[in-house]
């Protein structure tokens, strides 16, 4: 096996550790709730805080990869996650285990920008559509396939297990990093930039706070509160980075359109499908759907991305990203507005509108997670993913709370219209980055070839 199939092996299954930990929980929740006496809220924050843990490492991680050397904190991620999900595992109370959750968030986050940065930098530029279409394909498979195994590890065993269940793959993971990655010396970096890290981490902590509050109708004005607070932090970080020479974050990055209009369609595109599914999910169990009806609805929806990732990777070298990434956006949009004034005797439109919009953001992310290395220079590529990562985390959290604020407030001013208004902001939302896509020149959405 090449040094190249190696790491991207290993970053493959470091990503895939992610995403279990991000979706497999969710089942185990009522016997969680039942065994530890968690209230809702509190089981809310078994998911966020493995999120805030990823948010609040991620932009250290670069910074780390160059002081110690990529292969030791490959390392010391898959230790801190393993030692996270063991002790998560076997808490004893729900505090412990949200706590617990966070430390296997800690890891998590120097897992896979690190990872990532080291799978795109060994792989030629003409080959790096190839490499997004199995990242997408493990983003795809993953998410689908969690929640299944998790309801039968509760089912059979406990809801302890849905925790434990990710320990032998990251011990495997940990034999192959120590094993494959080359040890490569620590190289000289600028003093870390320690106020811009405070300030983004308790910015980011707080922004994260303040949007799962924002989702639960009686601490909404808390919530609010919060934000103008996490909106004042992160200006005062945002102001510390334009003085800082070696920012803990390289905004500077952005200056790439490609990674600029990356960034802003994985926040606008899969972050509003995001939003978008808690809505339906309200809006079809409203007109008599069961549960296991709505969740049937996923499976034309990962169909449709199995399709999309394959036709991004068979085209998005021959005819370039604009037509894949405007019909990705429009496709999505229509397969929102399609479930606007669903009757419900006719269950064939939920089966098109989730078809439409997993092919259309799946079409979207797959061409912007390509886009978005595409122009980055082999230094640049870690601290590139840092922010990508850091975007992506982001995405699964502002889209979704934005909407629900939405409809819980059109549904107590306007409760007849509140469902379509809300969808049609979605589809809005979903098309909004299509203005920055046709203004930029068709070079900066070229790919590179191979040198």
């Amino acid at each position: 096996m090449t040094y190249r199939a190696r790491v991207e092996t290993l970053y493959l299954l470091g990503f895939s550790l992610d995403l279990v930990n991000m979706f497999i929980g969710t089942v185990a929740y009522p016997a969680i709730a039942a065994d530890l006496q968690a209230s809702v809220p509190q089981l809310a924050w078994i998911g966020n805080a493995y999120m805030l843990g990823l948010t609040l490492v991620i932009p250290l991680g670069s910074w780390l990869a160059a002081r110690l050397g990529e292969r030791r904190v490959l390392c010391l991620s898959l230790v801190l996650f393993t030692a996270g999900a063991v002790l998560a595992g076997t808490a004893p109370s729900i505090e412990w285990l949200i706590g617990w959750r966070l430390l296997q968030g800690l890891g998590g986050g120097l897992l896979i920008p690190v990872g990532q940065a080291m799978a795109y930098r060994e792989c030629p530029p003409a080959d790096r559509a190839r490499l997004t279409a199995r990242i997408m394909a493990v983003a795809l498979l993953v998410p689908a396939l969690s929640p299944t195994l998790g309801g039968l590890l509760v089912e059979w065993g406990s809801w302890r297990g849905v925790l434990l269940v990710s320990v032998p793959l990251a011990m495997v993971a940990l034999a192959l990093a120590a094993a494959w990655v080359r040890p490569g010396a620590p190289l000289a970096v600028p003093a870390l930039d320690r106020r811009g890290l405070l300030l983004g981490s308790v910015g980011l902590s707080v922004l994260l706070v303040a949007l799962s509050l924002l989702a639960e109708p009686g601490q909404r004005m808390l919530g609010a509160g919060l934000l103008v607070v996490a909106t004042l932090v992160l200006a005062l970080y945002a102001r510390s980075a334009r003085l800082t020479d070696h920012p803990v974050l390289q905004w500077s990055l952005l200056r790439h359109a490609s990674l600029r209009l990356a960034m802003l369609i994985y926040l606008l595109v899969p972050g509003t499908f995001i939003g978008t599914q808690l809505v339906a999910t309200l809006l079809l169990h409203r007109q008599g759907y069961g549960a296991a009806a709505i969740g049937g609805f996923m499976l034309p929806w990962a169909i449709a991305s199995a399709c999309a990732i394959a036709t991004t990777r068979h085209w998005l070298p021959r005819i370039g990203a604009r037509p894949l990434l405007t019909a990705g956006m429009g496709g999505q949009a229509v397969g929102i507005a399609l479930l606007i004034g669903l009757p419900a005797s006719q269950p064939w439109l939920p089966v098109l509108a989730f078809a439409l919009m997993g092919l259309g953001g799946s079409l979207c992310s797959s061409s912007a997670q390509t886009l978005a290395f595409q122009t980055l220079a082999d230094a640049e590529l870690l601290p590139g993913s840092a922010l990508w990562n850091l975007n992506r985390q982001l995405s699964f959290c502002l889209a979704a709370a934005l909407l629900a604020c939405v409809l819980a407030v059109l549904s107590s001013v306007l409760p007849a219209h509140a469902f379509p208004l809300t969808l049609m902001l979605a589809a809005g939302m979903s098309l909004l980055p299509m203005l920055l896509l046709w203004r930029l020149p068709a070079s900066s959405l070229a790919l590179r070839a191979s040198p």
